[in-house]
């Protein structure tokens, strides 16, 4: 005589509760990004944080600490878009929104294995006027323009989320923060003017709200 056992589904304070640790490891992602990002650019020597893009700190004898970061950051960022997934059980955004968030998170990644040409002094002992563009440089703007790109249309998407659910406050912050992103964005584009600046600026945090069916991103 045999018997079959089957192993119980998971009770919903267990799934919830890993759906929270998802969307946590993406609100950890901007602020961690963002201050060892700055300790990076206040004690590498040669970095000046007015002039240059923090992607720079991926060259140097230290460059594998910023490499690291964008790895990190992309991992962590992914993991709060499948918690963001999981969490949306429907409306206007349940698909498209984690799916932008999530590409955002590869950009990063994308952003930290194929690492920005030095430039403008830095790191030490490279020419002021250094411009060549190598094919890892090339890959390192395509990949954030790819995650940038992403992130604001998850912004609009989200706005769009929020409007319908007559949540207008929180759908005018989202579309703000879309054009802040886009910005930033064009910002670093534009060159060294504004490289540090808007590098510096902007992250992605998830929360949720009361229950499991309310997800706020600011």
């Amino acid at each position: 005589m045999s018997e079959t056992i089957t192993a119980p589904n998971a009770s919903p304070e267990r799934s919830e509760g890993r759906t929270r640790a998802l969307l946590l490891a993406g609100a950890i992602a901007g602020p961690l990004y963002l201050v060892v990002g700055l300790i990076e650019a206040f004690t590498r020597p040669g970095f000046d944080i007015t002039r240059h893009d923090l992607s720079l700190l991926a060259n140097g004898d230290l460059g594998w600490i910023h490499v690291t970061l964008l790895i990190v950051s992309g991992l962590l960022v992914i993991a709060g878009a499948v918690g963001m997934r999981r969490g949306l059980a429907s409306g206007p955004g349940r698909t498209w929104g984690p799916l932008l968030l999530g590409v955002y998170g590869i950009g990063l990644i994308g952003a930290g294995f194929f690492s920005a040409d030095p430039a403008l002094g830095f790191p030490p002992g490279t020419p002021a006027d250094a411009h060549s563009v190598s094919w890892h440089g090339l890959l390192h703007f395509v990949s954030g323009g790819l995650g940038f790109l992403s992130l604001i249309a998850g912004c609009l998407v989200f706005a769009r989320r929020f409007a319908g659910g007559g949540e207008r406050g929180w759908a005018a912050y989202s579309v703000v923060t879309g054009v802040a992103f886009f910005l930033s964005f064009v910002g670093i584009a534009a060159g060294p003017a504004t490289a540090g600046r808007s590098s510096a600026s902007g992250s992605v945090w998830c929360s949720p709200g009361r229950g499991s069916r309310r997800w706020r991103c600011v």
